[in-house]
């Protein structure tokens, strides 16, 4: 579903990855997990076609990926890009009418499960409240691929783990992948299926969870400190 073929992307004089290689295929969900700065944000970015490799080329779906993916590609961004003056129920709609693939019962559920109020403008959310609605509106758009760049940031601890776990309901992974970034690692470690670990632009690590925790009998924790400190 998803390829990378060599791809690099340069900033500049930084380079945020290096020469990857990758195949993602759908039914699963996939963490990508590194340090700040380590390249997780640009391989979403670049999947999500809202920015170009330097070099090599990005496929979704067999298609070469430019801003046009859009339509197979639904994006989390970790940045608020909501209007304020907007309540919940306008930015939901808003969407609707943005997206043809949005779906609109499903937008509604997974508010009622975020427990939000469609009378609330955006301006008064809680950092953690507007979190829920960018899950709200990426997971109601209908599409093979979900991306998710940090969706757990500034959620309550409290209420996170049953958010995580909320997330494989409101998923058709017959037909769709999704790919989060988080540090959240521990609560999201149950509902993965495949982790991949960068470091300064580099993948050093592309791993079945399973076999991780019963084959090699650590957790993706023990795993990133293992080969982080190599």
């Amino acid at each position: 579903m998803i390829t990378f073929r060599d791809v690099s992307k340069k900033y500049l004089t930084k380079t945020a990855l290096r020469n990857i290689n990758l195949e993602l295929s759908k039914g699963k969900i996939i963490g990508l997990v590194g340090e700040n700065g380590s390249g997780k944000s640009t391989t979403l970015k670049l999947i999500a076609g809202l920015t170009q490799p330097s070099k090599g080329t990005i496929t979704v779906n067999e298609k070469s990926v430019n801003r046009r993916i859009a339509t197979d590609v639904t994006y989390l961004s970790e940045l608020d890009e909501y209007y304020g003056f907007y309540n919940v129920g306008q930015t939901i709609d808003y969407y609707a009418s943005q997206f043809s693939d949005f779906n609109m019962e499903k937008a509604e559920e997974i508010r009622l499960f975020m427990k939000l109020d469609r009378h609330v403008k955006l301006k008064h959310l809680s950092k953690g409240n507007r979190g829920r609605l960018k899950i709200v509106l990426t997971l109601a758009r209908e599409v093979p691929v979900i991306l998710m760049d940090e969706p757990f940031s500034g959620l309550d601890p409290m209420v996170r783990d049953s958010i995580v776990q909320g997330l494989i309901s409101f998923v058709d992974l017959e037909n769709q992948i999704i790919i989060i970034t988080t540090h959240e690692i521990k609560e999201v470690e149950t509902i993965l299926d495949e982790v991949i670990a960068i470091k300064d632009g580099d993948i050093i690590g592309h791993h079945n969870v399973e076999d991780l925790r019963f084959k090699e009998n650590v957790s993706i924790v023990e795993w990133m400190t293992k080969i982080y400190n190599q």
